[in-house]
């Protein structure tokens, strides 16, 4: 039995969305292989259409067709209905080890947020701020015998959400004011599903306060910013050491510079991360950021030049196998 494991994330930026699959392919694959992860959790793969109306995950499966991880238990987020992936945006949980449970979680713990929009054109009315997209709730039957539970999630991005009538591209805006409503807006979004993540934490704790637990994904948020300290829940923040068994540790090692997972416009940043929980952080022996070919995504968006790479560099850490207690 290995006396190891890896725990990888990565963000595919937006797999299976327009032409150039086979390019993206000869690229993706070897980051996905130098991972070399036991349980590896994507961020933005997309849901593709059949004539008869399905939608199934084929660019995944064809990216994943002749390496380790066609063979890994899979888990994703799946639509409204229940019976087949998200059109855009799914995640994807692969892992060697079995999967014994699985849910996503939208609005069943934190309610939408109501709000009056205050810059728009239209007559303001009160409506419902909904998350985007579920979180991704697994719990894995580690080898050694003890249950990993791990959510998978996908934050909010800092871009600011739309205002009615107030946007005149993709990227500008009429008014500065809607903007920064805008930008309020993907704020809240963003940190009250970090809530919701860190209430599924809880509720973990509640069940077994020695749980080992992982948090994976892009959380569009660095590690001293709302909702990466909603999901740390640290001590210093809480003013109880009592609590002290429920912080989340981000793992991270180096300087910015060797830690970046995206830059954007010259600024090195760690949008991406991997939280563990004090039990799990027992385990840990390292992470390593794949980020040597990261390429600025702000140049793309102003240039108009894609890239058939992510622009998210892929995180992995190594645990040793936990034997089971008692």
């Amino acid at each position: 039995m290995p006396d190891r494991f890896r725990l990888a994330t990565f963000n595919l930026e937006n797999l299976g969305d327009g032409d150039g699959f086979a390019a993206r392919r000869r690229l993706l694959t070897p980051q996905l292989e130098r991972l070399d992860a036991d349980i590896l959790c994507l961020q933005e793969v997309n849901g593709h259409e059949r004539d008869d109306g399905s939608r199934d995950l084929a660019h995944l499966d064809a990216l994943l067709a002749d390496t380790a991880y066609a063979g890994y238990e899979r888990a994703t987020t799946l639509s409204s209905s229940g019976n087949k992936p998200r059109d855009k945006h799914n995640l994807v949980v692969l892992s060697r080890f079995a999967i014994t449970a699985a849910r996503q979680i939208r609005h069943e713990l934190v309610t939408p947020p109501s709000y009056r929009v205050a810059t728009g054109t239209e007559p303001a009315k009160t409506e419902k701020l909904r998350w985007a997209r579920p979180l991704l709730q697994l719990e894995l039957a580690l080898e050694g015998g003890q249950a990993l539970h791990l959510i998978n999630l996908h934050l909010r991005s800092r871009l600011a959400s739309p205002i009615p009538g107030r946007k005149t591209g993709p990227f500008s805006w009429e008014t500065a004011a809607a903007w920064a409503e805008g930008a309020y807006l993907s704020a809240i979004k963003r940190n009250g599903q970090a809530l919701e993540a860190r209430l599924a934490v809880d509720a973990i704790f509640d069940g077994d306060p020695q749980a080992l637990v992982a948090v994976c994904g892009d959380l569009n948020a660095e590690a001293d910013e709302i909702a990466t300290e909603i999901l740390r829940a640290d001590t210093d923040n809480t003013g109880s050491p009592d609590l002290a068994d429920r912080v989340l540790a981000l793992l991270r090692s180096g300087t910015a510079e060797t830690t970046a997972s995206m830059l954007h416009h010259g600024r090195a940043m760690q949008p991406d991360h991997i939280l563990v929980s004090r039990q799990l952080l027992g385990h840990y022996r390292g992470i390593e950021t794949h980020n040597e070919l990261l390429h600025d995504e702000w140049v793309a968006l102003a240039t108009g030049a894609g890239s058939a790479e992510s622009y998210h560099a892929p995180l992995v850490a190594s645990f040793t196998m936990p034997a089971k207690m008692g």
